[in-house]
């Protein structure tokens, strides 16, 4: 098996709102938009489609479904900086500040107006095994 490309797909109530999240505060651009839908790309991150609830492009059971339990997560080279930047950027809420877990990722997290959470993930060079 060989993958062509990495989506994650998020059904959520207000698609504009999140898109708007995804694009400012997190450099993704839009490829494709129609009423209820928006495809998200950036070159090194995995793709992200926002549904919103209810569309019936999904199946009946999946239909009322959001975003939930699920973390995003992207690997940074500095955590400290990427949280400085969103916190000068208005409207990006870091609902987890920056902080080191002992086997040494520093991580924290911002939460779109959605409500889906996106983390930040630094690994520390000098981190035990």
């Amino acid at each position: 098996m060989q993958f062509t490309a990495s989506t994650v797909s998020l059904t959520v109530d207000d698609v504009a709102a999140s898109r708007e999240f995804f694009t400012t505060h997190l450099g993704y651009t839009v490829q494709h938009t129609a009423d209820g839908f928006a495809s998200l790309s950036r070159e090194d991150a995995v793709d992200v489609v926002l549904l919103a609830r209810g569309i019936e492009v999904l199946p009946p059971e999946q239909r009322d479904q959001r975003a939930a339990g699920l973390i995003l997560a992207f690997t940074v080279a500095s955590g400290l900086q990427e949280q400085e930047r969103l916190l000068r950027d208005a409207g990006a809420r870091i609902t987890m500040p920056l902080r080191q877990e002992p086997w040494g990722e520093r991580l924290f997290q911002v939460t779109d107006p959605n409500g889906v959470i996106v983390q930040f993930v630094e690994w520390a060079a000098d981190a035990g095994q």
